[in-house]
């Protein structure tokens, strides 16, 4: 019982599930990035980490890693508007692995734009999923969006989004697959780094895969109407190491 309650704690910070009426921090302003780390002394990470995220992938090592293998199926959508993203939640029995780890797919967000910069480049949005193996350590799979063809599956998360903030919903009928954000090619850039969100908690293992799948036009405009920016700036990589598949 304490491990999936770490679990979904962590699943829930990373998305930042606070509702509107209890944000206790944003992407501007006073309780903007910068000052996340005074807001809360259990953010206090968000300001003294030295593995944090988002980072500019740059100057990786090419490796002999082993390759994600996804196993995600199809689910009734499930979807929120937190405040700080739009999410979908995951019910069990989707997984990735990765060498002997094996992790579940807990939930998927968006951010726009993309977090992470790759060779100082940022891409229009990014897709995080989430995934937890059974001791609460999380992977996150970062599937970087760019402006181009439309994703059926994006658009029906989009037609069924929750007119307020509230608690997630059900929608009945409606049927996704997480496997649509994956681009075809899956070779990654892997890094230890921390959620992006207050509280910006570290160990969390990053896997950022190097193609980009694609969005509309329409689509990217329809979140960004919701969400102008919900990106944490670049965080200083601290000499970590940053490992590249073949």
């Amino acid at each position: 019982m304490r491990v999936m309650t770490k679990i979904v704690g962590l699943v829930l910070l990373l998305a930042g599930a606070a509702m509107a009426q209890e944000h206790a921090w944003t992407y501007s302003g006073k309780e903007g990035p910068k000052d996340w780390g005074a807001l809360k002394p259990e953010y206090q990470t968000c300001k003294l980490g030295k593995t944090q995220s988002p980072i500019n992938i740059k100057g990786a090592k090419k490796e002999a890693l082993p390759p994600i293998q996804f196993d995600y199926k199809p689910a009734t959508l499930n979807v929120i508007n937190n405040g700080h993203t739009i999410q979908v939640n995951y019910p069990e029995g989707s997984w990735i692995t990765i060498g002997d780890k094996k992790y579940q797919l807990k939930q998927f967000h968006f951010h726009h734009p993309s977090e992470e910069h790759v060779n100082g480049k940022r891409y229009d949005m990014v897709a995080h999923l989430v995934n937890a193996d059974a001791d609460g350590k999380l992977a996150v799979v970062a599937v970087l969006l760019k402006k181009g063809s439309a994703n059926a599956m994006v658009q029906k998360i989009w037609e069924n989004l929750p007119k307020e903030e509230g608690e997630a919903t059900d929608v009945a009928g409606v049927e996704v697959n997480a496997s649509a954000l994956l681009p075809t090619d899956t070779a990654y850039y892997t890094f230890t780094g921390s959620l992006t969100t207050p509280p910006c908690s570290e160990e969390v293992t990053w896997f950022v895969l190097k193609t980009p799948n694609e969005l509309s036009a329409g689509e990217v405009a329809a979140f960004a109407k919701i969400y102008p920016h919900n990106a944490r700036p670049i965080q200083p990589t601290n000499g970590r190491e940053i490992r590249e598949s073949q």
